[in-house]
């Protein structure tokens, strides 16, 4: 039987795709289904940034200045930046409660500040960082500046907000904040949510551009069962704002499990209201075990 040159072609690539998936050739003439990219630049909501999907979160049982990746040392830590951002990972999430602003831009040293996104996080509740003073915003992000050696930061966000009211508490912090982003020292503002009443004031809260949310499909470490929290972030993203997922593969409780993985990397994505999939990554090999999960989830489910 004869074949044509460019549908051998055709065909050979679609092979070749297969086997670099560890997946099965798909048949002659029919294309395989259309997968996630873990690295495709994308919008976040309507702040104006563009990010890749996967972001990297530095706060692993983060408190007091310290994480897991703080404890991995300075020169761990700086390479695994680096590993990330060669893969393509251009959003970095940072928090003052991690204490991870001074390891950035060793890391990311000779590539250009406009190549990618810092996100980081005010701290106001007592406890948690070795201070106990709470200065203003206004004096925090100064501080952050200099901490991280930039001249502006890409999206800061409240972290840990539970209280239904919110917005109404911490609203001179936000006047604040929303006086630097008019400045251009702050790109976009939000928080980060730890309750379903706090995202539920985020939903509907006009400050707010993009939201920190724990979300995966069983519900561990989350503010509520998937079934509760997913129709909010479809109001947040349907609102134009930013949704960047958390606790994704439930705080490393599926750590040992592929398929609780596959099913967590699956749900997230076909939600379709999950901009980013913010993972605290300890290493490079599990950079690359999460995109190759990426890689391998088809954006609509099979049958």
């Amino acid at each position: 039987m004869k074949i044509k040159r460019r549908e051998f072609l055709g065909a050979s690539a679609w092979g070749l795709g297969a086997l670099v998936l560890g997946g099965q050739l798909p048949a002659i003439g029919k294309p395989p289904s259309p997968a996630f990219d873990p690295y495709e630049m994308i919008p976040l909501g309507r702040t104006g940034l563009k990010v890749s999907r996967v972001c990297i979160g530095t706060g692993a049982h983060g408190s007091q200045r310290s994480s897991n990746q703080t404890r991995l040392g300075r020169d761990k830590f700086q390479a695994l930046l680096a590993g990330a951002y060669e893969r393509g990972i251009r959003m970095f999430d940072l928090a003052d409660l991690y204490g991870t602003h001074p390891y950035l831009m060793p890391a990311l040293k000779g590539v250009p500040r406009k190549d990618f996104v810092i996100s980081t996080k005010i701290w106001s509740h007592p406890g948690g960082l070795p201070e106990p003073e709470r200065p203003d915003s206004d004096v925090v992000v100064a501080r952050f500046l200099k901490e991280i050696n930039t001249d502006y930061l890409d999206l800061v966000l409240l972290h840990c907000v539970t209280s239904p009211d919110w917005p109404q508490e911490l609203r001179k912090q936000m006047d604040i904040l929303s006086g630097l982003k008019q400045k251009g020292t702050i790109r976009a503002l939000g928080v980060s949510c730890h309750s379903i009443e706090a995202l539920e004031a985020a939903a509907n809260e006009p400050w707010v551009d993009s939201v920190h949310a724990r979300i995966n499909h069983t519900g561990a470490s989350m503010d509520g069962a998937p079934e509760q929290v997913a129709p909010v972030l479809k109001k947040i993203h349907a609102a134009g704002k930013g949704v960047v997922g958390m606790k994704l593969i439930g705080e490393g409780r599926y750590r040992n499990s592929d398929e609780l993985r596959n099913a967590a990397v699956a749900y997230a994505l076909r939600l379709g209201c999950v901009d980013v999939l913010n993972v605290g990554f300890e290493s490079t090999d599990q950079i690359d075990d999460f995109a190759a999960r990426v890689r391998n989830t088809p954006k609509t489910a099979a049958g």
